[in-house]
């Protein structure tokens, strides 16, 4: 389909609020999965370090129990 300005472009044949806010609604989906998914890979490694430096307490620990 070719159009014979912007304006026409933008106006979709009638379509354009439709069009505009459908590509609005998917690109903010869009955003918004990627920021979660940043937000909770950055939980789960602080998770992560929590939990290896909870275990490295515990065998320090136990170490210090064992030379008694």
């Amino acid at each position: 389909m070719q159009f014979e300005s912007i304006a026409d472009f933008f106006a979709m044949g009638g379509y354009g609020f439709y069009v505009w806010l459908a590509f609005g609604v998917s690109a903010l989906a869009m955003v918004a999965i990627v920021i979660d998914s940043i937000v909770k890979r950055n939980a789960i490694f602080k998770s992560v370090a929590r939990q290896s430096a909870r275990q490295q307490r515990v065998e320090a620990a136990k170490e210090v129990t064992e030379r008694l």
